[in-house]
């Protein structure tokens, strides 16, 4: 399964395959059926708090990363992802639409990482340091 990623108000392309829109809404001015749409997940974007927040400290990817996989661990989050899931295992190519102008550093590559199984927790995270402390303690012993 390809997963792409794009910016909403780009114009759809066969290559899409099925498009889905992964905001609280559709871009400004763009009347729905413009996008092509084959599902919206609004429940799958991430807060106004948090999109706000990242907006502002742009070098913080991965603490917006790992807020933003906190956000997906609720309902109805959760239950969205699920159907997102349905429809990427079903198609041969799914494309994330985002109001990003960076698709590749926005929720979009998230939700991408995920359906492809590449869920890894954030190199700075309390995960991460406990194993590799793990690690490390296992090489000390005799």
């Amino acid at each position: 399964m390809a997963i792409l990623i794009k910016n909403a108000s780009q114009p759809p392309t066969p290559e899409d395959g099925v498009r889905v829109l992964v905001e609280h809404k559709p871009p400004s001015g763009c009347p729905p059926e413009a996008l092509a749409l084959h599902a919206s997940f609004a429940a799958l974007a991430p807060s106004d708090e948090l999109r706000r927040w990242f907006e502002e400290r742009p070098l913080q990817w991965l603490l917006f990363r790992r807020h933003y996989l906190s956000e997906l661990n609720e309902e109805p989050a959760l239950q969205a992802f699920a159907q997102l899931h349905a429809i990427a295992d079903s198609e041969a190519t799914l494309t994330l639409l985002t109001l990003d102008d960076e698709p590749e550093r926005s929720h979009g590559a998230i939700l991408r990482d995920l359906l492809q199984g590449e869920r890894k927790p954030p190199t700075n995270s309390g995960a991460a340091r406990t194993a590799s402390r793990g690690r490390s303690r296992a090489r000390r012993r005799p």
